[in-house]
């Protein structure tokens, strides 16, 4: 078996047994033996139990961005705030380990749930940043509102994001059935908050400019120095990633 294969094994294991158990009840003798593999061969791969979870978080949001990446990539309209996290947020409904982590679950994550926020205090800075550059540049492009500080901007998507992931905890009982619907009241919601509507777009060209941009236009302007930003954002996590693997 392939290193990388044995590793990829292991790691599926690991996310297998975290979300079944709990990362306290979970052992390196209970992964190898789901992964098929002798102990010290995850060891070969991982110096501790906190290094192997931890990989498991950062996969999880790793594959997170690909995903994000691939959809900006496929329609430029994605990186408009309001797709963008209507994405994100169906990410993180069909990962059960963002779940965790997004919610503070102590059950699933115990005290790695610790551990994880001070790892990836650098990644989220990473994070912050591509998205306070990504609103730059929507803003210069007239995508979305000007009328308030882009700091605030930003806090507020952020806070709105916040908000519909705890929802799934506190709200369950009283939400919408479908993810579907769920995922476009967000998407409703920011879009109303921070951008732009095509409509609005097109009423705040100058009078009897015949060739000014169209909404669509402007969109397909912005995209490739946006979805720049998200590829270094996902290279920095396939880094980090690859920072907790044994060389």
């Amino acid at each position: 078996m392939e290193r990388a294969e044995r590793g990829e094994r292991i790691l599926e294991a690991a996310k297998e047994l975290l979300l079944a158990w709990g990362y306290r009840r979970v052992t390196i003798d209970e992964i190898a033996r789901r992964a098929g593999v002798g102990k010290g061969t995850v060891y070969l791969h991982w110096k501790t139990k906190d290094s192997l979870m931890l990989a498991v978080v950062l996969k999880a949001k790793w594959r997170s961005q690909q995903q994000q990446l691939a959809r900006m990539r496929a329609d430029p309209r994605n990186i408009l705030p309001s797709r963008m996290l209507r994405g994100f947020y169906r990410d993180f409904l069909a990962e059960p380990v963002l779940r965790a982590l997004y919610t503070d679950d102590a059950d699933v994550l115990g005290r790695l749930n610790d551990t994880a926020k001070k790892e990836l205090t650098e990644l989220m800075e990473v994070s912050d940043q591509a998205l306070h550059g990504s609103l730059e540049i929507l803003r210069e492009h007239g995508l979305v509102r000007t009328d308030t500080d882009l700091r605030h901007q930003q806090y507020a998507l952020l806070s709105m994001a916040a908000g519909f992931f705890l929802a799934e905890a506190m709200l369950y009982d009283r939400a919408p059935d479908s993810p579907e619907v769920r995922g476009d009241i967000f998407a409703d919601t920011v879009h109303r908050a921070v951008e732009i509507s095509p409509e609005e777009f097109a009423a705040g060209q100058p009078p009897g400019a015949a060739h000014g941009p169209t909404h669509g236009e402007a969109v397909a302007a912005a995209a490739p120095d946006v979805i720049a930003l998200y590829a270094r954002m996902e290279e920095h996590s396939a880094r980090e990633l690859r920072r907790h693997v044994r060389d």
